[in-house]
C-alpha cells in the first residue's frame, strides 16, 4: 500500500511536470502506477503534493516586489483557501491508511505511538520536494552572483539528506504498524482560520456589519 521510494519519485516526477505543463493532471502515469504501490493512494498523493505546490507558487506572488495592495489581499485569500486544502489532503492521506489497516485488525491499539502520522509527513516530503526542485534550479543559475551557486550546493545536499532520512523514518513507521510494533492516529489540524464560526476577526465584523 505504502511506499516511501514511491512517494518521494512521484513527488519529484510531478514537480518537473508540473513546471514544465502546469495545466496537467494529478493522477499518476508511468512506473509510478505500475508498481505494487495502489494507483488510488498514488493519486490521492499527488492530490495533496499538488495543493503544496500551488501553495508554493502563490505565495512567491505575495513576495514579489512591487505588488499592489489589493492584489495582496486576493493572494492572501487564495493563500488560505489552499492551504486549507493541503491540511485537508494530508488529513484523507490518513484516513485512506487508516482504513486500509483496519481491514486487517489494524494499527495495534497496544503499540507504542508514533507523534507524527504518515499524512504529516507525506506533507513534510512534499514541501522537500519542491525546495530540491528551486534549489537545483538556483544552483544551476547563469546569471547568479559570486557563491550562489556554491551555497546552493551546499543546500542541496541538506536537503536530500533530510528527505532520505525522513523518507526511511515512514517507511520504518509503515512496517512497524504493518507488524504491529507501532501505531498511529489522525490528528486533525481543526484550522480556525477560515471558519467564520470561530474566527473573531471574521464573526466579529459579520456582526457588525448585520448590526447596521
Amino acid at each position: 500500500m505504502l511506499s516511501a521510494d514511491a512517494i518521494v519519485n512521484l513527488h519529484d516526477q510531478r514537480t518537473r511536470l508540473w513546471h514544465t505543463t502546469p495545466e496537467s493532471g494529478s493522477a499518476p502515469a508511468g512506473p509510478e502506477a505500475e508498481s505494487q504501490t495502489d494507483p488510488d493512494w498514488l493519486t490521492a498523493v499527488a492530490r495533496q503534493h499538488r495543493a503544496n505546490f500551488d501553495l508554493w507558487h502563490i505565495e512567491d506572488e505575495a513576495r514579489a516586489p512591487g505588488v499592489a495592495d489589493t492584489q495582496l489581499a486576493a493572494v492572501k485569500r487564495r493563500i488560505d483557501r489552499t492551504n486549507q486544502l493541503r491540511n485537508d489532503l494530508a488529513e484523507g492521506l490518513d484516513r485512506i491508511l487508516l482504513s486500509w489497516l483496519k481491514t486487517r485488525d489494524l494499527p495495534n491499539p497496544q503499540a507504542g505511538l508514533n507523534s507524527e502520522s504518515p499524512g504529516l509527513i507525506i506533507d513534510r516530503l512534499s514541501i522537500l520536494s519542491l525546495k530540491i526542485y528551486h534549489t537545483h534550479e538556483e544552483a544551476e543559475r547563469g546569471d547568479a552572483p559570486p557563491g550562489h551557486i556554491e551555497r546552493n550546493r551546499s543546500r542541496l545536499g541538506i536537503l536530500e539528506e533530510q528527505r532520505a532520512d525522513l523518507a526511511g523514518c515512514l517507511e520504518a513507521l509503515w512496517q512497524e504498524t504493518l507488524a504491529g510494533t507501532r501505531r498511529f492516529k489522525l490528528y486533525q489540524q481543526l484550522k480556525m482560520y477560515n471558519d467564520p464560526s470561530l474566527n473573531p476577526a471574521i464573526y466579529r465584523k459579520l456582526l457588525e456589519e448585520a448590526g447596521r
